[in-house]
């Protein structure tokens, strides 16, 4: 498991440092060549994961908190065992027991948290630019778990790796990223990352549910399905995301599935080969068809999560490398 920079990027194999950042709060805070040692660096842990045997606790001594404001299940869970296996002691906070309920202020939380001398932080938060409030008041690296509508990074760095894994590449391909994006972190990350890589990226949402800057984030807009569809490598669905709608986004979720749905007719627009992705929870009959969600060979839902826990110990391993005393990893400006 020894890390050796990936000369994948023309900048790294010039001698630019692979990851000079603190914390990883945002994916639009990253180069290109960033990004691709991370997904580099989490490659070497899939084959891990799969081992029964796992020996490597390059972590142990280290303390990590995940501090959940905001319910997670998946992402809390993944982030947990990535902690676990890297041999961290693992210390989970979460919205129910917090005192962010009673009133406490977003810097009396940063403060309390640094207080306990923790090592790494995960922090998901309900407000976009929270995590990174919080990380400018912190002394160690700081993972951002989602804040807000604002941004996911390890969710589009897992995506992005299930993505190259299964078609072998991200450059050239075509990713439609459908369903609602206005209230959506996952696909604006996904944006971002998959443009950067040289994907072609489109997205796919009713007009209420379009933001009005997605040209600035690297996609395409389509208000219809069907033509959003055609030829597409790669269709990503994303959950509705009802607790943050206030207002009439939809008229109901069965008019939603009547032209947003995914179903074996529009996808048959698609690639033969089309790759199909939801990052969860899914409500199925609503964002997609249970059929396609199950289709061994077409959806790579479950795949998305085995990537998940690779991302993040590949994350955390990065990101703590200079408390660790690793030549060269001080983590430079975040």
């Amino acid at each position: 498991m020894a890390s050796a920079h990936h000369p994948d990027h023309p900048a790294l194999a010039g001698g630019a440092h692979p990851f000079p950042h603190s914390h990883l709060l945002a994916i639009s805070a990253l180069k290109p060549w960033e990004m691709l040692y991370l997904l580099g660096e989490a490659e070497k842990w899939v084959d891990y994961n799969r081992a029964s045997a796992r020996t490597d606790h390059r972590l142990a001594g280290l303390t990590q908190i995940n501090a959940f404001f905001e319910p997670s299940t998946r992402t809390a869970l993944s982030f947990e065992i990535a902690g676990k296996r890297l041999g961290a002691d693992v210390v989970s906070l979460g919205v129910a027991g917090s005192s962010v309920k009673k009133g406490e202020t977003l810097l009396d939380t940063a403060l309390t948290l640094g207080a306990m001398r923790p090592d790494v932080i995960v922090i998901r938060h309900g407000s976009s630019g929270a995590v990174q409030l919080i990380a400018e008041k912190l002394d160690c690296p700081v993972l951002n778990a989602g804040d807000g509508r604002h941004e996911h990074p390890t969710q589009a760095l897992l995506d992005a790796l299930t993505i190259r894994r299964r078609k072998g590449r991200i450059e050239g391909l075509t990713v439609a990223i459908c369903g609602d994006i206005l209230h959506s972190r996952v696909a604006r990350s996904n944006f971002q990352l998959l443009a950067s890589l040289g994907a072609k990226v489109r997205a796919v949402a009713p007009p209420t549910l379009m933001p009005p800057f997605i040209e600035s984030l690297g996609a395409d807009p389509y208000t219809d399905m069907a033509a959003g569809l055609e030829g597409v490598d790669v269709v990503m669905m994303l959950r509705l995301q009802t607790e943050r709608m206030a207002g009439a986004f939809l008229p109901s979720t069965r008019e939603y599935y009547r032209f947003f749905g995914l179903t074996e007719a529009r996808l048959a627009r698609a690639a033969p080969d089309v790759l199909v992705m939801h990052p969860g929870p899914m409500n199925r009959g609503v964002e997609i068809e249970s059929a396609i969600a199950d289709d061994i060979v077409r959806s790579a839902v479950t795949e998305q999560v085995e990537m998940g826990v690779a991302v993040r110990m590949a994350c955390l391993d990065v990101l703590t490398r200079g408390r660790r005393g690793i030549e060269g990893w001080t983590g430079g400006a975040a």
